[in-house]
């Protein structure tokens, strides 16, 4: 047996419980959880915000752990390996998406911690092909966040190109750790928290921003482009008008607020607005062993 916190329905509570251990299956790992980082994607699961989750559900998708005992067919996990588990649980690795590196966008995709039981527990399983080595030096807390609001953090990143000047919007988990690995590559990181939010511009600044402001104020230059990690929809007209000509805005959430309508000269100029969804085992590899 072991203790797990369980969502038996959305807009419900969590409810702490015991229930039988889980037994991993071919090409899986049972690992016993070291940390479990929060997401706001957790909270979206709970919020009802994506449809059709596992129920119940073990929520949690920032998991690192330790290998307990391996299923069969697993061929690169041994007792004792301390893996971390992030969103992307599985993919069928024979469509279109799967077979161009887009396995992300696999329409048979499955998710830990939404139609996977995930971290809010002792013990988790998870499939050994989407597991990923965490490097020594890393602690367990300080690696977990890593898993999601990193990767994806980074995945964004990369969406925004050459970006020199790089606005993000919404200071939160993502834009904090994605601030130090985007000044570590020498770009310039320009913040925006809520109005009023002096402690985030704050903490912003302490991440090596060089300017933090409210959502609603201009930057001091024109950005080269801008990733939004606050679910607010409202913010990318906002951005739009951040961004010079030819400047991109990446929607780096899973869920986000309907966008208000705004006029085309906001988009004109070549300007671009694109999602991020997701993320690959390419970009966990790349973030993580760089």
């Amino acid at each position: 047996m072991m203790r797990a916190m369980l969502l038996d329905a959305p807009g419900g509570p969590l409810r702490a419980a015991e229930i039988e251990r889980p037994r991993p299956g071919p090409h899986q790992v049972l690992l016993r959880v070291r940390a479990c980082a929060v997401c706001r994607t957790d909270l979206h699961v709970v919020d009802g915000d994506l449809p059709r989750p596992k129920l119940p559900l073990i929520l949690g998708h920032q998991i690192v752990g330790s290998v307990v005992e391996p299923g069969p067919d697993v061929e690169r996990l041994r007792t004792g390996d301390r893996v971390g588990v992030p969103w992307l649980g599985g993919s069928c690795g024979a469509c279109d998406y799967c077979r161009s590196g887009r396995e992300n966008l696999c329409d048979n995709a499955r998710f830990t911690g939404y139609q996977i039981d995930g971290g809010f527990a002792e013990f988790t399983v998870a499939d050994e092909r989407f597991c990923f080595a965490i490097p020594e030096g890393y602690p367990d807390l300080q690696a977990a966040p890593l898993l999601c609001a990193g990767l994806i953090g980074y995945r964004s990143l990369v969406a925004a190109g050459e970006a020199r000047r790089l606005g993000l919007y919404g200071f939160g988990a993502a834009a904090h750790i994605i601030t130090q690995v985007a000044r570590s590559r020498g770009r310039r990181v320009f913040a925006f928290t809520r109005p009023g939010d002096a402690e985030g511009r704050a903490f912003a600044i302490a991440c090596g921003a060089e300017w933090a402001g409210g959502s609603d104020e201009t930057p001091p230059e024109p950005l080269d482009a801008a990733i939004i990690f606050a679910p607010v929809g409202a913010l990318v007209p906002l951005a739009l008008k951040a961004v010079k000509k030819g400047g991109r805005v990446v929607c780096g959430g899973i869920h986000m607020s309907d966008i208000p309508s705004f006029p085309y000269r906001l988009l004109w100029e070549e300007r671009q607005v694109l999602s991020v969804a997701n993320l690959t085992r390419a970009d966990a590899l790349e973030f993580l062993c760089r």
